[in-house]
């Protein structure tokens, strides 16, 4: 396991069991730079979306995020979150300060047109819904890099493993909290922490 991962199970865990009042924690490993405290955050990254948009870091600026990883051909767990994350979506529709980055692990087949007819059919409107394509040599790169396991795997139905995981990243690329995409429960207790992070004004 990842020694990230790992690390923000750790804390994510420490972190339930406390005063539910608390502030969500940061995750991820932490240094002391000058006598101030540096939390990890979301790499820097540039991507062209469904729409043919660019998008990069500043696209979330004043914005949380959540960010997931599948295929538009995923014969497994992608449906299933999906559904959840249209749940989510429902939920902060009005919410302009909430924002979705899904990144498609097949770099093969999931072009900007294909994204953008998958988008469609799953009837998104919200322009601040974004689907991007992973290059090959990347998935395993952006995949640690949100806590998350994403690779490709020739024995796996689709020829991808990836968990369902759903991350939630502040104004700040820090990681804040996250869920299993395949959990309606575990869901439900995700949007409390983002209501939660919105309420700590992002």
């Amino acid at each position: 396991m990842n020694k990230y991962l790992l690390f923000g199970i750790s804390i994510y865990f420490l972190y339930s069991c406390g005063a539910k009042n608390q502030p969500l924690p940061v995750l991820g490993e932490k240094f002391v730079q000058d006598g101030d405290t540096v939390f990890y955050r979301i790499p820097e990254f540039a991507f062209i979306n469904q729409d043919s948009q660019h998008i990069s870091n500043s696209t979330f600026r004043n914005k949380i995020y959540v960010a997931d990883f599948f295929f538009t051909a995923c014969p497994t767990i992608c449906p299933k979150v999906k559904k959840q994350m249209l749940r989510i979506n429902d939920r902060f529709d009005r919410e302009d300060q909430v924002a979705f980055l899904s990144h498609s692990i097949d770099y093969r087949t999931d072009s900007v047109p294909r994204l953008k007819l998958y988008s469609d059919k799953l009837g998104i409107e919200n322009p601040n819904w974004h689907f991007v394509q992973l290059a090959k040599d990347s998935i395993e790169y952006f995949a640690n890099a949100y806590f998350n396991v994403a690779f490709e795997d020739e024995t796996a139905p689709g020829g991808f493993d990836h968990s369902g995981r759903l991350i939630l990243v502040d104004k700040d690329r820090h990681i804040r909290s996250y869920c299993d995409g395949t959990d309606e429960e575990d869901v439900d207790r995700f949007m409390v922490d983002m209501q939660k992070l919105l309420g700590e004004g992002l």
